[in-house]
C-alpha cells in the first residue's frame, strides 16, 4: 500500500467506516447503502421485479431477447446491457443478481454467481436436478455468512404460513405423522415442438437454449404472454420439470415451511405413462423423513393433475383447493391453501386440553416485503432470508427424486449425504443432466 492509499484508508477508518476484504467495497453492509445490482432476465418474471429494484443501483440488464431493452432501460436508464449471462456477472463493481431466465438455466447463474461472491435471488425453481440442486447448496454453505441468497416463492410472505407453521409447531393436532400438498394445474404436451421459423431479429434462441440439448426453434414455444410464458416450456424435460418447478414449488413451500425437513431416505411415486419429452402432468409422490428434535418420522407427499389426498371426512372436498397442503397428527387434520387454514379434530381424544395455543408476544412476526427482505440481508450478511438456498435445495430436491422414482418405477433409497440411491442404479444415471459442450454448471 502507497502512502495515498494509506492515508485514504485510514481516513475512512477514523470517519467509522469498515475496512473489508478485498473485493467488498467499505460501507457496503451500511442500511442506506444501494447495492449494484444486474437484472438477468428483463421480461416474464423480471418485470415483477421493477418496482422493488427503483431502490436499488441496477448496473447491468440482461436478456436473450434485445427487443425487452428499449423498456427496461426506461425504468433502469444507466444500466450496461448483455445477451449473454455469463459475461453480464463479470460486470465490474456488481454486488448481487436478481434472476429472472428460464428454469433450465437456474442452477448454472446460481453457481456462477456464487462463485464471483454476488448476492443471489433465484426464481423458482432453484433446480431441475438433484445433482444441480446440491451443487448450488453445497456452494451457498460455504459462503452463508458473506452472501444473501433467496428463491423467489414470494408467497412464503404470506402471514398464513407463519399461522399454519405455530399450528402445526404448538400441537393443536397433536404428534405430527404426515403432511400432503397437491396443486391441480393441466397443461397437456404430446413432444417437442418441430422447427418452425426462424428467430426474430436480436433474438439469441442458441443462448435461450443454454446448456439444454440442442433443439430446433419454434415461435410457439414464447407465444403466451410475458407472465406466463413459461408455461409454454416448463414442461419439457429439456427446459424444466413441470408443475413440480411451477406452482408445486410454491405449494410443498406451504407444507415445508411447517415441517422442519431437510432430505428423504427414499421416495416412490406413480402417475401417467412416462413421456421421454413432456414431464407428467398426473403423478404423485411418497417421502419418508426421518424424526427430528421436535416430532418423529413422517410422510410428506406431493399430488399434481388433479390426483388427490384421500379427504379425512366426505363433507370436506380437497379439490375445492386448486393449491393446498393438508397435515394429519394423531388428534386431527390442519387443512390450508396460501391464505387460510382450517383445523379439524379427530377422534374422541381431540379435546383440546393438549394443546395451549402460544401467548401473542410469541406470534411469529410478519416477514414483510419479500425483495426487501434479501435487499436487507445483502447489506447484513448476518439477517436471514426465508427461502435461502439451503431451505429452497433441499425442498427442491425431494421433489426431484420423486420424478426419478416416477421414471424408474420403483421405490428407490436415499443416502443424502452423498447424494445416492442405493437400490437402484438406473435412479442414480437420473440424478443429473447431460449438457451441451461448452456449458459449465459449476463455473
Amino acid at each position: 500500500m502507497n502512502r495515498r492509499e494509506f492515508i485514504k484508508t485510514t481516513a475512512i477508518a477514523g470517519a467509522g467506516w469498515l475496512i473489508l476484504p478485498t473485493g467488498v467495497r467499505a460501507g457496503q453492509s451500511a442500511p442506506s447503502n444501494k447495492l449494484n445490482i444486474a437484472l438477468i432476465g428483463v421480461g416474464g418474471r423480471g418485470l415483477a421485479h421493477y418496482d422493488s429494484l427503483v431502490g436499488e443501483n441496477v448496473v447491468a440488464l440482461c436478456d436473450i431477447n434485445e427487443k425487452r431493452f428499449p423498456d427496461a432501460l426506461k425504468r433502469f436508464p444507466n444500466a450496461k446491457t448483455y445477451v449473454d449471462w455469463r459475461k453480464c456477472l463479470d460486470h465490474k463493481g456488481l454486488d448481487a443478481v436478481v434472476c429472472c431466465t428460464t428454469d433450465h438455466t437456474h442452477a448454472f447463474i446460481a453457481n456462477w454467481s456464487l462463485n464471483r461472491s454476488l448476492h443471489v435471488y433465484m426464481e423458482k425453481p432453484l433446480a431441475i436436478s438433484v445433482e444441480e440442486a446440491r451443487v448450488v447448496r453445497a456452494n451457498w454453505l460455504t459462503k452463508k455468512t458473506k452472501l444473501a441468497t433467496q428463491v423467489g416463492m414470494q408467497r412464503h410472505a404470506i402471514q398464513n404460513f407463519n399461522r399454519v407453521r405455530e399450528l402445526i409447531r404448538d400441537g393443536v393436532i397433536g404428534e405430527l405423522k404426515a403432511g400432503y400438498a397437491w396443486g391441480n394445474r393441466q397443461i397437456r404436451r404430446t413432444s417437442y415442438l418441430p422447427a418452425k421459423g426462424r428467430p426474430p431479429e436480436g433474438f439469441h434462441f442458441d443462448l435461450w437454449l443454454g446448456p439444454s440439448p440442442d433443439h430446433p426453434y419454434n415461435p410457439d414455444y414464447f407465444s403466451s404472454s410475458s407472465g406466463r410464458n413459461c408455461l409454454q416450456w416448463n414442461m419439457y424435460w429439456d427446459f424444466g420439470v413441470g408443475q413440480i418447478g411451477d406452482m408445486g414449488s410454491h405449494t410443498m413451500d406451504l407444507l415445508w415451511n411447517a415441517v422442519d425437513a431437510t432430505l428423504p431416505t427414499s421416495a416412490e411415486a406413480k402417475g401417467e405413462p412416462f413421456n421421454p419429452d413432456v414431464t407428467p402432468v398426473k403423478c404423485e409422490s411418497h417421502f419418508e423423513h426421518p424424526a427430528n428434535n421436535w416430532r418423529g418420522p413422517i410422510r410428506v407427499s406431493w399430488y399434481q393433475g388433479g390426483v388427490m389426498p384421500i379427504s379425512p371426512k366426505p363433507y370436506v372436498d380437497l379439490k375445492k383447493i386448486d393449491h393446498g397442503a393438508m397435515f394429519k397428527g394423531a388428534k386431527g387434520y390442519v387443512i390450508c391453501d396460501f391464505e387460510s387454514r382450517i383445523v379439524l379434530p379427530f377422534g374422541d381424544n381431540a379435546d383440546f386440553t393438549y394443546y395451549a395455543s402460544r401467548k401473542k408476544e410469541a406470534v411469529l412476526p410478519p416477514l414483510g416485503h419479500f425483495q426487501q427482505q434479501w435487499f436487507d440481508a445483502c447489506k447484513d450478511p448476518s439477517r436471514k432470508t426465508a427461502c435461502d438456498f439451503e431451505y429452497s435445495s433441499n425442498m427442491i430436491e425431494q421433489m426431484l427424486l420423486g420424478l426419478v422414482a416416477y421414471r424408474v418405477g420403483k421405490k428407490i433409497e436415499y443416502d443424502g449425504v452423498n447424494g445416492k440411491v442405493t437400490n437402484c442404479q438406473e435412479a442414480n444415471d437420473l440424478l443429473s443432466r447431460k449438457y451441451r459442450s461448452g456449458w459449465t454448471l459449476n463455473g
